[in-house]
């Protein structure tokens, strides 16, 4: 039965109800998440991610001539595959390896005061407000005979 503690490349087979699918697992691939497992499928020729718990009981080990014979027959299959797969999973971060530390944030310089801001202004005379016989018309333009 399956048993990764003894071989770094483990190759059984899977025995489902479809069907039975020589599998291998390498122990050098990322590690899956947690209760799932990676096990390359000759089947399908890409490696699927299964949970642990269901398949382990359906994984089978080969004797010696068995494991040759697909080492044979899906090896280089097998190494294409696997060095796709890598390719892809070694562009995720590893996040426990990344340190806490931020860059340190900017300062921003206070604003200096504006020194016009402090001059008092004195009443602006605007020509436009003189009353030269508008009366006519209230504040907002508005004609008041309308």
């Amino acid at each position: 039965m399956y048993n990764m503690a003894k071989k770094q490349l483990w190759v059984g087979e899977l025995r489902t109800a479809r069907g039975n699918t020589i599998v291998f697992h390498d122990g050098q691939l990322p590690e899956a998440s947690k209760g799932r497992v990676y096990l390359y499928n000759t089947v399908r020729n890409i490696i699927v991610e299964y949970v642990e718990d269901i398949v382990k009981v359906n994984l089978h080990d080969l004797d010696d001539a068995q494991v040759k014979a697909a080492l044979e027959q899906f090896g280089d299959a097998w190494k294409a595959v696997r060095a796709e797969f890598m390719v892809k999973h070694q562009a995720r971060i590893d996040l426990s390896k990344v340190p806490d530390t931020a860059p340190p944030k900017k300062v921003k310089p206070a604003p200096e005061p504006d020194e016009s801001s402090d001059v008092d202004i004195d009443n602006f005379d605007d020509p436009d407000d003189t009353d030269d016989g508008d009366d006519d018309y209230d504040e907002m333009g508005d004609n008041l005979d309308d």
